[in-house]
């Protein structure tokens, strides 16, 4: 397998690096264990990835992560990037400042490896490679991270991310993320893969159903002793040789994990409210309970806001904005 440990970074294009540098973040408020904190020597490990484009989300997604943990002294971040080496330098200062007290790490992806085997998809930011990280944590993060909570960078926490930290995965389960049996699987894959009983009948006796992948909770020792990014990257071989689904990197995870997932519930990832890939437009919170709200889809809440025409569930995500001076285009 090609190595994909921190290696030396490419340019980014001009645009991206003045757009970077055009936000201004405030500090965040410190944030103490709370006397319910009872354990206290407990690490827990939160990977996300940090690009221009989404940066003002990630901020906001920190902030609320901090402000709803029990023990957020315990938080460790796990952060990767694929940037020049001056972008990474501004995402990492404007990290340390906004959240000087934060214990995090820096990784970037070798995006050279993974763009060779990244397929077009329905949407363009679909197909950047920082969008397939979550393949790598294995690689990147130290062989002492056991265990590792990923998030997407457009969602908030309302409530503990201790609580999906200790999900039970089982004797046997890779991850965890919340399941959705009544989505048409069907979908996720082109006719062709249906038709050919070698590929379809990879979900012979898998009672799979769809999974988002922006959360999951991810044994990483397990996913290490069974070489799970080897069996990735075997789907996204036989993508580019026969195209058998349509949507970006959650197709290979469906292939490989559904009907073999621990089970989340859904209050874990209110998924869905930036709309659908092509227009974005609003939704509502699926029925149940919340402790995390995820933007998924074209539409983002700071974009919305931005121009004036946020959703009405935008309003949730504003309190975590950390933006001091809006950065705004000509509409």
């Amino acid at each position: 397998m090609a190595q994909l440990f921190p290696l030396p970074l490419i340019i980014i294009i001009p645009f991206l690096l003045s757009l970077t540098s055009s936000l201004q973040f405030k500090e965040a408020p410190k944030f103490y264990n709370s006397p319910n904190c009872l354990n206290n020597d407990q690490t827990i490990h939160i990977s996300m990835t940090l690009d221009a484009t989404y940066l003002r989300g990630s901020m906001a997604a920190i902030l609320s992560i901090l402000h709803h943990s029990t023990c957020p002294d315990n938080l460790r971040f796990h952060f990767i990037s694929v940037t020049s080496a001056t972008t990474t330098r501004h995402l990492n200062h404007t990290i340390a400042t906004s959240f000087p007290y934060l214990t995090y790490y820096m990784y970037s992806l070798n995006d050279g490896n993974v763009a060779g085997l990244i397929s077009t998809s329905i949407r363009s930011s679909l197909d950047c490679p920082l969008n397939y990280a979550r393949n790598y944590l294995a690689a990147l993060l130290p062989e002492r991270v056991k265990r590792v909570v990923y998030l997407d960078n457009d969602v908030v926490l309302v409530d503990d991310i201790g609580k999906l930290a200790a999900t039970d995965l089982g004797e046997d389960a890779v991850l965890a993320a919340p399941e959705y049996c009544n989505a048409n699987f069907r979908t996720y894959f082109t006719p062709s893969f249906w038709a050919n009983p070698g590929l379809s009948n990879t979900f012979h006796g898998r009672k799979a159903c769809y999974f988002n992948t922006g959360v999951m909770v991810i044994d990483l020792e397990r996913w290490r002793n069974g070489d799970f990014t080897t069996k990735l990257t075997e789907w996204m071989e036989l993508q580019k040789r026969m195209r058998i689904y349509e949507l970006g990197s959650l197709p290979p995870f469906l292939l490989v994990f559904a009907g073999k997932i621990a089970s989340v519930d859904h209050r874990w990832n209110q998924h869905g409210l930036g709309g659908d890939n092509f227009r974005g437009l609003c939704r509502d919170l699926h029925p149940g309970p919340v402790s995390l709200l995820h933007w998924s889809g074209k539409g983002k809440p700071w974009a919305r806001l931005d121009a004036g025409h946020p959703c009405p569930l935008d309003s949730l995500w504003a309190p975590y904005d950390l933006l001091q001076t809006p950065f705004l285009f000509d509409h």
